[in-house]
């Protein structure tokens, strides 16, 4: 475990120093994440925070196409899935919000998480918090496909996740696009 403490503080200073200069960068994932969602139509995103790819611009384009949005709302150490409307409200670290907004329990085509790396496995290292990790243990067979999300691949050929650490089917950053095989 302290092992994978240490990647991933490695991989967040990775990301505060790209995070700085990335408008071009977030312009470019935002495409190709655009390009891979396809026709889905209910979508779980996630309102971002400095160092992860601003999809903003995304959630924009997929109201104006009334696609169906969810993103998550903190409570305790997990999250639940609420329909994203405006007015938003910075909550529990620094996390934006929707300020009205009811739960959602239906079936997801395309989810969209961030991450802060990934080791052979395709598994998520996130923040350290877990809350992904216990959103999916619950409603993993609710979600058909799984996009992570980052700008800078920072990548581990050693194993350095765990078993309940969540897994996804492609991974989109400034490197390109990688699908689980």
């Amino acid at each position: 475990m302290q092992h994978k403490n240490h990647f991933r503080q490695h991989c967040l200073q990775r990301l505060r120093k790209i995070a700085q200069h990335s408008y071009s960068i977030d312009k470019r994932i935002v495409k190709a994440l655009y390009d891979e969602i396809g026709n889905a139509q209910t979508l779980m995103l996630y309102i971002p925070l400095g160092i992860e790819v601003n999809i903003m611009p995304l959630i924009g384009i997929l109201r104006r196409q009334k696609r169906t949005l969810y993103v998550p709302f903190m409570e305790g150490k997990s999250f639940r899935l609420v329909k994203y409307r405006l007015p938003l409200q910075a909550k529990k670290f620094g996390i934006k919000e929707p300020k009205f907004s009811k739960e959602y329990i239906k079936n997801i085509d395309v989810a969209i998480v961030p991450i802060v790396a990934t080791d052979s496995t395709f598994r998520r290292v996130g923040f350290g918090k877990g809350m992904y990790d216990r959103f999916f243990e619950k409603n993993r067979k609710k979600i058909k496909k799984t996009i992570f999300v980052t700008k800078t691949l920072c990548y581990s050929k050693s194993i350095m996740t765990q078993e309940h650490d969540i897994s996804a089917n492609v991974l989109i950053s400034k490197e390109g696009i990688m699908h689980r095989a």
